[in-house]
């Protein structure tokens, strides 16, 4: 059984304790928060407590750390837990920009210690049932376009997610985790960038964005963040050459709509759409298409942290690979240069 201390026990670091007591051959330990009320709740939970970062470096029984603190804090206590000996587990973002984690990664390999990122939306249903399309052609054909979205109206939470020296903004809070799925399920190079970013709300970080991501093998993909949004989009919006789907929400609503192969195609009746007819925007004839439901899709891979604990026995590779979290920075950095500058960025892999 390895031992894992959680270093910020906040929100997250909380959460962390029932993900990981889900988990095989890991268990949380201890936690260590600069916080006196949050070490307090950690005594509840039954966790020993530490006085120090450097007490929780300095404890031999302790296997591995999760960091669950701000952004910024991220690359110097990866690198002080690695040159101490521990395994490391930091949640999203790794870091602010793609060169801190090479820095990390360099002292991972020189100390041969274990380091992995959080990405725990790999393992989302709705998300699944997305990356089931986009690897089996029979449910709506060729996946040529995708549309991921999640908005909100209440703006950027917490406190230091409103600083961009702490690595605050949208892009970089939700951002991360839709472009982590993005790429996860896209076999293909990046060709082009583009994107929008929101200040809606007065603050130095943006409060969402819009990106258009274009791949080599044709596939688009309109990536969107919202935190003003009264009115939500659905969540997934897929297009196919054999049909449409849409996910609405996380409760995993939506449809799948498709040609009727078996019975010979309708021509649309023209319908009256403002001040004109039209025939290429009617709807298609009932007996012309199929709808079928939403189904969910069981994960095809252990949980993230039964990984974690079989990549620190020698028993696995991992699930989220360090060269994947790279690539998902420099695609963030696009985003960044993208909206800031206003302009289409080549992305160079």
């Amino acid at each position: 059984m390895k031992n894992l201390v959680i270093v910020g026990f906040g929100g997250m670091g909380t959460y962390h304790v029932e993900l990981v007591s889900a988990a095989d051959g890991i268990t949380v330990t201890g936690a260590y928060d600069i916080s006196s009320e949050r070490m307090q709740v950690a005594t509840e939970k039954g966790l020993e407590t530490y006085q120090s970062f450097e007490a929780v470096l300095a404890d031999e029984k302790v296997d591995a750390i999760l960091i669950a603190t701000p952004n910024d804090s991220h690359k110097d206590l990866a690198i002080q837990a690695l040159e101490a000996g521990k395994n490391v587990v930091c949640e999203k973002p790794v870091t602010i920009t793609s060169a801190d984690l090479e820095a990390i990664l360099t002292v991972a390999k020189k100390e041969n210690q274990i380091f992995m990122v959080h990405q725990n939306r790999r393992w989302d249903a709705d998300f699944l049932i997305v990356r089931d399309m986009m690897q089996k052609e029979a449910k709506i054909g060729n996946v040529f376009h995708i549309e991921s979205r999640v908005q909100g109206a209440n703006g950027i939470p917490g406190d230091w997610r409103h600083l961009k020296a702490q690595g605050g903004g949208m892009v970089l809070d939700w951002g991360v985790h839709l472009l982590d799925q993005l790429l996860f399920m896209t076999d293909s190079r990046i060709k082009t960038v583009s994107a929008n970013l929101s200040y809606i709300l007065g603050n130095e970080v943006d409060d969402g964005f819009t990106s258009i991501i274009q791949f080599e093998n044709g596939l688009t993909a309109l990536m969107e963040v919202g935190t003003t949004n009264y009115v939500k989009l659905p969540r997934w919006y897929v297009k196919g050459t054999e049909g449409t789907a849409v996910i609405t929400d996380w409760d995993l609503s939506g449809e799948i709509v498709g040609p009727n192969r078996d019975v010979a195609k309708v021509e649309p009746k023209p319908i009256q759409a403002g001040q004109g007819l039209t025939k290429t925007m009617a709807p298609p004839s009932e007996e012309s298409t199929t709808h079928s439901p939403i189904k969910k899709i069981e994960p095809d891979m252990s949980g993230f942290y039964d990984n974690f604990a079989a990549v620190l026995n020698g028993e696995a590779e991992p699930i989220v690979k360090n060269e994947e979290v790279h690539r998902v920075l420099r695609l963030i950095e696009a985003i960044f240069e993208a909206g800031e500058q206003q302009k289409v960025v080549h992305f160079q892999e």
